[in-house]
């Protein structure tokens, strides 16, 4: 009994369908993306922790400077800022960590296998840590516009 062949005619020619991937491939893809879905957790909760100490920042430096207009003493008038400053330096400390582990996952795949994998999510990564220190930065030094 002669092997069938599956290759599909055409007028082109005949087109050999791909082969499956192996068990291993899987494996692989599927840790890649498992390593970038936990990357974009981190990413996730280093935002918001930013974003959410910059609004306490604005919104308590707000709340602070009104009782100063009206010549009432603020309790604890640099206190937004050190929450805020808080806030988000653990919002870039997990974006950091988060971009850590993802790089040493993709690294050790990498010496078992040859991995090709696209750093898109590392990438925006590195852009939110990069503007969560803008910000930081901004409120430490008291830059205007921030």
């Amino acid at each position: 009994m002669a092997k069938e062949d599956k290759s599909v005619s055409s007028e082109l020619g005949s087109i050999k369908p791909d082969p499956a991937p192996d068990a291993n491939e899987m494996a692989l893809l599927r840790t890649l993306m498992a390593a970038d879905r936990s990357l974009m957790a981190w990413v996730r909760t280093g935002l918001s922790l930013i974003t959410f100490g910059f609004t306490v920042y604005k919104f308590l430096q707000f709340d602070s400077q009104k009782y100063l207009a009206a010549g009432q003493a603020a309790l604890g008038a640099s206190s937004p800022r050190v929450v805020g400053l808080f806030m988000i330096g653990v919002g870039m400390l997990c974006l950091g960590m988060g971009m850590v582990e993802n790089v040493i996952t993709v690294k050790g795949l990498r010496g078992r296998e040859n991995v090709v994998h696209p750093r898109y999510s590392l990438v925006m990564a590195g852009l939110i840590l990069t503007l969560g220190l803008v910000v930081f930065v901004g409120i430490l030094f008291r830059v205007k516009g921030i």
